[in-house]
């Protein structure tokens, strides 16, 4: 194969100078409490990987007490060409979109012009009366729902909107509207959330954790309330002020070079996802019709600059003097929502509003820390905030589906310990 011809990983790991662009500035990891040694052994573990063929590539940003203390890539952008993966290289980061386009609601909320507490249907009038879908014994039922959707159901993914899989799964079909990819859409993201109120949900509003389409109708939130594109409203609010420079939903030409490629996993090992645009393909990310921005999985995104967004978060709602977010907001957002609804997913967390978090460090079985929270996507990335040990961790890599792979359990075993103060 190609690949055997040229270097099978390609290793950056920059600790010691600032990276240039990025405003968080880099440490020496001892003087941060943390092991380089053992930090080098986690690179290490992801180099393995890649050698092996259980990954195509992967990059790993990790800052503690508001410093950068590891950066590394290793692997391919591109196994075909040989092409080595850079610190700075583009990721579809899918569902890691839901907790930036969370926080641009709380800060509506935060100017006085909408409520999370408040019925959906005040700004998007067609959600004013919705209908569940209830199985039967032959099929399903379709009832009224018996209250309102809220902004905060929608933030806490209660608000019983799946991803068109569920109970009247052929209605959402028929409609067109099923699965998380949005980039070949040609319509804008308000037609598609204006065509989603009419189909049966699949819970009460406010009864049960479902996982689906709630960031999405909350982007088209963000566009009636603020009367900007989302992607416009963003680029002001979050991306400039940040200066995360490479977030992006479609991708601007020039950068096409930096966009990784999607693999799945198979009976052979890792196969060159499809080109065309679909959930598990390439995407039209570059070449689609940009039409459709969306809040629940369509940014591209770099470590460093989810790093920048996150670490934002972990200071509680500012970065180098710019104020996003008031303190009591980010502390808002990352308390468990969730009251007597359970989490279904796995056992020791909650849900904030955007980002699980963690409630019960025995329960959850792994190492972290009370209060942590975070998320993912769909391509296998990761990623979490650790108030109590002052953490930013970010994982990026491109395999979908990435069944029987372990990295996400390991990456966090290795992080937590290289902590050692």
């Amino acid at each position: 194969m190609m690949r055997k011809m040229w270097l099978l990983t390609v290793l950056a790991v920059l600790t010691l100078q600032p990276v240039a662009g990025q405003e968080i500035p880099s440490g020496i990891p001892e003087d941060l409490g943390m092991s380089s040694q053992r930090l080098q052994a986690l690179t290490d573990l992801l180099q393995g990987y890649t050698d092996s063929g259980m990954l195509p590539g992967a990059v790993v940003s990790i800052t503690r007490r508001g410093q950068v203390v590891h950066e590394s890539a290793v692997g391919f952008r591109d196994m075909e060409s040989g092409e080595a993966l850079a610190p700075d290289d583009i990721f579809r980061i899918a569902s890691q979109t839901k907790a930036i386009v969370s926080v641009g609601v709380l800060m509506l909320q935060e100017r006085g012009l909408l409520l999370i507490g408040d019925p959906l249907s005040k700004y998007l009038p067609e959600y004013a009366e919705t209908t569940v879908a209830v199985p039967g014994d032959e099929g399903y039922e379709v009832v009224a729902a018996e209250r309102p959707i809220t902004i905060r159901h929608l933030l806490t993914h209660t608000a019983g909107i799946g991803y068109g899989w569920g109970v009247a799964a052929e209605e959402w079909d028929e409609a067109d509207i099923q699965g998380w990819y949005f980039g070949h859409r040609e319509e804008p993201i308000r037609e598609t959330v204006r065509q989603m109120a009419a189909l049966p949900m699949d819970a009460q509003p406010g009864t049960e954790y479902v996982y689906g389409y709630s960031t999405d109708i909350l982007g088209a939130l963000i566009e009636v309330v603020s009367g900007q594109p989302l992607d416009a409203f963003l680029q002001e609010n979050l991306f400039d002020p940040l200066e995360m420079n490479d977030t992006h939903f479609y991708l601007p030409e020039e950068k096409r070079d930096r966009l990784t490629v999607v693999y799945s996993i198979s009976e052979e090992g890792l196969e060159r996802a499809p080109e065309e645009s679909d959930m598990i393909a390439q995407g039209g990310y570059v070449d689609g019709p940009r039409a459709s921005f969306s809040g629940g999985a369509g940014l591209l995104s770099t470590a460093r600059d989810y790093g920048r967004f996150m670490q934002m978060m972990l200071n509680g709602g500012q970065l180098n003097g710019q104020r996003i977010l008031a303190p009591s907001t980010v502390r808002l957002m990352t308390v468990n929502h969730l009251d007597r609804i359970e989490y279904t997913w796995a056992r020791g967390i909650g849900f904030g509003l955007g980002f699980s978090v963690l409630e019960d460090l025995g329960a959850f079985g792994a190492p972290g820390s009370l209060g942590e929270y975070g998320w993912g996507g769909a391509y296998h990335s990761t990623y979490w905030a650790d108030p109590e040990e002052e953490l930013v961790v970010i994982y990026f890599t491109q395999v979908i589906p990435a069944t029987g792979l372990d990295d996400h359990a390991k990456l966090r075993t290795m992080i937590y310990s290289s902590i050692l103060e």
